[in-house]
């Protein structure tokens, strides 16, 4: 279940740093026991980083993903993964894929870009603050 969110609230979020929108995105994942992502018919929405590396997008509130449901993308839809399926199977899924995850990216496109487990161990160390 997510969390109320103001249209204020939402535009000051998305002009926080991209170090400050990971933090919030571990919070807000660990207290609310979800993460959201874009999905359509074909699956999970994946982007290229500049690498050429496979990068899955994920925000802490659908509102969040639902902004980036144009264009290309106009057929997807925000989808929740449970925190703890998360962390169980994502986790070791995404790592054996090589695709790495965009934490709460902007409409700018900013965001950071981190391995799998280097999300589960923050998302493990916020749950401990929970």
């Amino acid at each position: 279940m997510s969390y109320s969110l103001s249209h204020k609230d939402h535009q000051a979020t998305l002009k926080l740093s991209n170090n400050k929108r990971y933090d919030l995105f571990l919070k807000k994942a660990a207290q609310f026991g979800e993460i959201w992502s874009l999905a359509n018919d074909e699956g999970w929405v994946t982007i290229s980083s500049e690498e050429g590396e496979n990068c899955l997008p994920v925000w802490p509130h659908p509102d969040y993903a639902k902004e980036w449901c144009n264009g290309e993308w106009s057929d997807c839809e925000p989808k929740a993964v449970a925190l703890d399926v998360w962390l169980e199977r994502w986790t070791p899924g995404l790592e054996q894929d090589e695709t790495l995850l965009v934490v709460f990216p902007n409409l700018k496109e900013e965001a950071l870009l981190v391995d799998p487990y280097e999300l589960d161990e923050g998302l493990r160390a916020e749950l401990q603050d929970v």
